[in-house]
This record gives structure tokens, sequence and C-alpha cells, in this order.
């Protein structure tokens, strides 16, 4: 087939970098503009539009397709299928419409569960025991289209965003070839979704990082696993931020302890009261430093019992 890739994160390239393995024709790769990033806050392009450059592939930047202009452009390809992978636009009718088989969307989720923007943290966070992709074929509405594909897998205990995001990448380029060799058939018998059981992955906002710790442990480790390896969990400490990486759960209760108060330290973790449990905390960051496990932190940082946090 002919086919117009659009994405723009790590996400997408990973299932682009699997199409470039195929016979297809990708005849064009449509990408978010530049943005800038770093410390020098330098034009940055999206790790789709690098490559595709590597491979020689035409990108395409579009802010949006309200220009007929664009609209023209993307018609001019004569594609048979639109793959839209993060792409990160909510595309029109007139685009759905354009290629000769429309487009579908390689989508992180069990839909109708987490339609949006932040489906893999959001499942993290709320507990959900498995998770996957699906392969949809777009509407106008947001990820409410038929599926033609779907694949899950469990989320384990210790699964972080990051770890969960680096095994649906994968599952989704494995899916999404899979869906290729078959696509026709799979279009004409795509599952329409149940909108009553949808629910929406809302994008992630750098305030829900901070711990409230009057939640239960187990909320609070849902918290720090889904948002490594953003916007990363934070907690106040000594008038500084530090962010937790890692931390677990412990079979420790102390009733009398205030929430946010350290109730044990060694070279291992900081244990810490929560409204219902302890957490341990493995990894932490002090604000304009690395990463560090808690015996490395100790070493320059001086934590005792009673200490609060929040």
């Amino acid at each position: 087939m002919r086919i117009i890739f659009a994405g723009t994160p790590d996400f997408a390239a990973t299932t682009l970098a699997a199409l470039l393995t195929t016979e297809h024709e990708i005849c064009a790769v449509y990408s978010q503009p530049d943005r800038p990033a770093g410390r020098g806050r330098k034009l940055t392009a999206s790790p789709v539009k690098q490559l595709a450059l590597q491979h020689h592939i035409t990108v395409e930047q579009p802010l949006n397709f309200k220009q007929e202009t664009d609209r023209e452009k993307l018609a001019r390809y004569q594609a048979d299928l639109m793959i839209v992978v993060a792409y990160g636009l909510l595309l029109p009718q007139i685009v759905l419409d354009t290629p000769r088989l429309g487009c579908i969307n390689v989508h992180a989720s069990l839909l109708p569960r987490w339609r949006g923007a932040a489906p893999i943290q959001r499942a993290i966070l709320a507990g959900d025991s498995k998770t996957g992709i699906c392969i949809m074929q777009m509407e106008a509405g947001l990820d409410t289209g038929p599926v033609l594909q779907r694949a899950e897998i469990p989320i384990e205990a210790t699964d972080t965003g990051e770890q969960l995001h680096d095994k649906l990448a994968k599952l989704g380029a494995d899916t999404l070839l899979e869906t290729l060799n078959n696509f026709e058939q799979l279009q004409a018998k795509a599952s329409p979704q149940n909108d009553a059981e949808s629910c929406y992955a809302a994008k992630l906002q750098k305030a829900e990082a901070n711990i409230d710790w009057l939640q239960s442990a187990l909320q609070i480790d849902r918290q720090i696993r889904a948002f490594n390896s953003w916007p990363v969990a934070q907690t106040l400490w000594q008038d500084k931020m530090l962010r937790i990486w890692n931390a677990a759960m412990i079979d420790h209760h102390d009733p009398k302890a205030i929430p946010g108060t350290i109730i044990q330290i060694d070279r291992d973790g900081i244990d810490i009261a929560t409204g219902d449990g302890v957490i341990r905390v493995l990894t932490l960051q002090a604000p304009g430093k690395k990463a560090m496990p808690v015996r490395d932190f100790l070493n320059a940082h001086v934590l005792k019992a009673g200490d609060h946090f929040g």
C-alpha cells in the first residue's frame, strides 16, 4: 500500500521504524512542527521527523489542516491509507476522507477505556490490571472509531509509565503490521465502540505530580509509577522540592504516625507514613541534581525519623 504516516514522539517512531521494514511505500511523513527543547531551548525535530529524514522521506509539518493548501498537498500524495500514531492533532473529516482507505490510529489502550492524550499513565493511576493496543478506524470524534484489531498485556505491579510506554510501543508496531497483512477484511469487520463504557485520559498536568501524603500508600505508589518519567512525583522537604522516581509499598502499620512523616531510615530506603500504609522511597532527586538511590542521597543530606514531607 501507499501510506502516509503521521506521528510525533518516540512511541510513534517505533511504529514508523517497523513500517520501514515492510514492502509498503511510505510516501510522506507528517509530524508536529519543531519545538524548543533542552536547556538551550533550541528548535528540535521530533523523533518521527528525525527517523523519516534518515530514510530520505518527505516530511510535512502543518500547524493544522485549516489551510486549503495543506489539504490539497495531502491529497496530491494519493495515499491508500494514512496511519496516525500520537500525532498531536485532531484531524478534520475532510482529512480523514482523503486517503482511499481512510485513516487508522494506533492507540495505547483497550478502547473504549481511556480515550485521550494520556492512556498509559491513566491506566496505572486507576489501578487497571491490563491495557493494550487498539487499531482504530478514525472518525472526527476523539478516539471514537470502530476497532479493527486489539492486543492486550497485563499491567505489572511494578510497571512505571516509561516501562509500560516501551512495552506498548512495541506491541503497537507489531499489532499494526499484523493488521496491514489482512487490512481490508479487518476493516470490513471493524467493531463499533460502546460509548457508555468510555472514560477520558486527560493530558497530564505538572500539578498532578504533587504527592498528598493523606492518600493511601497504594494510590501514592501508583502515582509515583505512573509519573515516571514525566512529570515525576514530587514532595516538599525543608523548602526543597524532591522528585521521587521509585518507591515501594511495605508491610508496616503505625496508626499514630502523621501522614508524610519519616518513620524509619536506612541506606536502602526512607519509610514514610501515608493516610493508609507506608511507602518506602528508593530513588529520589534534589533540585539541580541527578536522580540517585537513597544511599547516595544520604551521603549529601541529613534526614532523620520524625522529619516531615509535604
